[in-house]
């Protein structure tokens, strides 16, 4: 027989772990666009700070020596930004999945326990 507070309760139960997992994947899209947006800042200022120098370099050399140290320190930051980001959004797709793992894995159990076994048509 169908028990009405046992769906209410599975119902609320579901509506309550998504609500979390809108939250938390919302606070982590935050901290994604919070990161892209201080490492933005601070790339923009090291290049206004690169030209600054490089317009008061005396010769050629000294522009190509500011100019190869530029490139190779933000060559670096980006691998490293890009890095950083890369782990929080694979942590976010963690921990957003978290709440499903255990029912799905549950049915693909119960659905691979009860599949019949595919044999081949005979020809």
């Amino acid at each position: 027989m169908f028990n009405f507070d046992d769906a209410n309760r599975k119902s609320k139960e579901a509506v309550d772990t998504a609500l979390r997992t809108y939250t938390d994947t919302a606070r982590g899209f935050q901290a994604i666009a919070a990161e892209a947006a201080e490492y933005s800042k601070k790339s923009f200022q090291d290049a206004v700070t690169h030209f600054e120098t490089l317009a008061g370099a005396k010769s050629f050399e000294a522009a190509f020596e500011l100019q190869t140290s530029y490139v190779k320190s933000a060559y670096e930051n980006f691998v490293s930004e890009t890095t950083k980001l890369g782990e929080m959004y694979a942590n976010l797709a963690k921990s957003a999945y978290k709440p499903y793992e255990a029912p799905i894995a549950a049915s693909v159990a119960k659905t691979t326990k009860t599949a019949q076994p595919v044999t081949p048509a005979a020809a």
